[in-house]
């Protein structure tokens, strides 16, 4: 009976403990490539250690086969020629491929530890029946030899993009799908946004000794590769490249005859990697890219967090802009300021997708916006424009689209919004106003302060929003579920307007009116004859209030909270009228108040304050 009732008290403790604590899952990948650049194909053999660290027994598992979106008929041909607004870089060109120009994966064996695993291939997915049940805490071993076509380069992944690049490598392998307190994740590549397991990939690819490779992880063998890395010192038609991440949870790669290969060094140690094609109309631009790079690490290091990696590179390559883990897959050609923009969001990425590994598919956001969010900075930093709120341009993209009356809710999946142009001024736009507006709300030295505790808290793990909004709360000690709730699950807006002034020749009464339907704490610039003062009214929901600006405390003032169904507030100067320049609500810009118009009495006389 001891036995029994220890046995049955385990059964029903561990989804307790599970519970209360955070657990995820691990995978060691081994993969040897066998690449054939004639035939652009390659054949695989993938050793996979998957651990189970939920408190769940596993039944089956799931693998994306990415490149199977590649053929007519896919879910991502056919989304691309039935949405409102196609992504011009696919709209039918999927059901135009030939035969050897399709993407494909084709399991060749699968076993679970030694035992043959039989297995279901959807589309993109494949699902796996185990043999033997994974039970928690337990580790298994999948073997799985695969043959895989490179398709003609679409969308990210593919072989000889528009600027030449001979192989773009990105979800390109067999690849676990993540399993989490949500349950499994084997989402059908439609068009965006992924998720994946974190930890180690050994991955060794044999090609052609003609090509120069670059991606995920360091190389293991630079005397032998050469290429930039080393010397050479293999005279043969292939040459095998031994790759090695840890803590990473994708590898990408590249391959082309005419890469150019640079780096740099950190003063921390970080080495940074340059990949371009030998080309004289971008070689300049690439060599001016370097000290910029090195800026925007550094900057990026200082304020939100230190590079975990060793090593990263910045690699010619893809559609556009494309980030992966320790690496980054952009086009190389036009102008030097787009280069260095496009170079700045998809390395900070690496902060935020790489380290910070939300869900982007149920989270699209906390990886474009927190990214957008930092490139603002960073750009304005590298190229000294001193801009009063660097991220007006986000809130004029949300704002517009917020108007437009095809607004979703920021919860939305990233391939379930009806048009393209709702998904990009969503995720990338509004998500980074929900930053500006979250450190208006708490202040910015305290937002600041926890930007830094979420990354160093929760990198390497996979954060949900209510993760990062626990971290913000108890940084700033207030309430934040009210600002949460409504910005990301609704599209309620912001719109407060100055309704009246009136005097009794002592005094002046500015009454301010809500006008939109989602409240907001407020700020009123005064200018007077004696100089200016700022008035910060909190809103009741936040149980708490920011601190004063260091630059403002002398002028700043604190008035009563203002609950949020009251539509009106009155603010009752001592001074009269005649003394009084000018009033203006949100006098920084970081409320993205849908009609700016009501905020200013009178409408002209105005100077701006300071940056806070």
């Amino acid at each position: 009976m001891t036995k029994f009732y220890t046995a049955l008290f385990l059964i029903i403790s561990t989804p307790i403990f599970a519970q209360n604590g955070y657990w995820q899952q691990r995978v060691n990948y081994v993969m040897d490539i066998d690449f054939d650049a004639a035939q652009h194909s390659f054949v695989g053999q993938q050793t996979l250690t998957y651990t189970n660290n939920s408190p769940d027994t596993l039944t089956r598992v799931f693998y994306h086969l990415y490149f199977n979106a590649f053929q007519q008929g896919s879910m991502m041909d056919v989304r691309s020629r039935t949405i409102a607004d196609p992504d011009p870089r696919i709209g039918g060109r999927i059901n135009d491929l030939k035969p050897d120009e399709i993407g494909y994966h084709t399991i060749q064996k699968l076993t679970q530890d030694g035992k043959k695993l039989n297995f279901l291939v959807e589309g993109t997915t494949a699902e796996v029946q185990l043999e033997t049940p994974l039970l928690p805490g337990k580790s298994t071993t999948f073997e799985m030899d695969f043959k895989s076509q490179v398709p003609v380069q679409i969308r990210r992944s593919g072989r000889n993009n528009a600027e030449g690049i001979d192989y773009t490598l990105t979800q390109w392998y067999p690849k676990m799908a993540e399993y989490d307190r949500d349950g499994w994740h084997s989402e059908p590549y439609v068009a965006r946004e992924f998720h994946g397991v974190f930890g180690s990939f050994e991955v060794n690819i044999t090609i052609d000794s003609k090509y120069t490779l670059a991606g995920t992880g360091v190389v293991q063998n630079p005397e032998e590769v050469g290429h930039g890395y080393g010397s050479s010192s293999i005279a043969s038609e292939k040459t095998t490249w031994k790759f090695k991440a840890e803590n990473v949870h994708d590898f990408a790669w590249a391959a082309d005859v005419e890469y150019v290969h640079s780096k740099t060094k950190l003063t921390n140690g970080t080495e940074i990697h340059f990949f371009h094609r030998n080309d004289t109309l971008i070689n300049h631009n690439w060599e001016r890219l370097i000290p910029f790079t090195e800026q925007l690490f550094n900057i990026m290091n200082d304020k939100f967090g230190v590079y975990p990696y060793e090593q990263f590179s910045v690699i010619q390559g893809g559609d556009g802009g494309m980030e992966y883990p320790m690496c980054t897959m952009i086009s190389g050609t036009g102008s030097f300021g787009g280069l260095v923009s496009v170079t700045a969001h998809e390395a900070i990425h690496n902060w935020y997708y790489g380290v910070l590994a939300n869900n982007e598919q149920k989270y699209p956001w906390m990886d474009e916006g927190f990214t957008t969010y930092a490139q603002n900075i960073v750009l304005d930093s590298l190229f000294k424009r001193k801009q009063v709120n660097p991220h007006q341009r986000s809130h004029r993209s949300y704002i517009a689209q917020a108007l437009s009356g095809d607004e979703e809710p920021l919860s939305t999946g990233a391939d379930y919004y009806e048009t393209n142009r709702a998904y990009g001024s969503n995720v990338y736009s509004k998500g980074c106003v929900f930053l500006d507006q979250l450190s208006y709300i708490v202040g910015q030295e305290t937002f600041d302060r926890a930007m830094l505790v979420y990354f160093n808290q929760w990198k390497f793990k996979h954060p949900t929003p209510q993760d990062f909004k626990r971290i913000v709360e108890k940084t700033a000690n207030m309430e934040l579920d009210w600002y949460f709730d409504a910005w990301i699950g609704t599209t309620k807006s912001i719109d407060y307007g100055i309704h009246t002034v009136t005097s009794d020749g002592k005094k002046t009464t500015l009454e301010i009116e809500r006008i939109g339907t989602l409240a907001m704490p407020v700020e009123v610039i005064v200018q007077h004859e004696k100089g200016s003062s700022y008035i910060y009214i909190p809103l009741e929901s936040m149980r708490g209030a920011k601190a004063a600006p260091t630059a403002l405390k002398d002028h700043w003032t604190q008035a009563l909270d203002w609950p949020w169904v009251y539509p009106h507030y009155k603010v009752v100067l001592d001074v009269p009228f005649d003394q009084i320049q000018s009033f203006q609500l949100n006098p920084f810009g970081k409320l993205a108040d849908t009609d700016p118009s009501n905020d200013i009495f009178p409408a002209t006389n105005i100077s701006f304050p300071p940056n806070e």
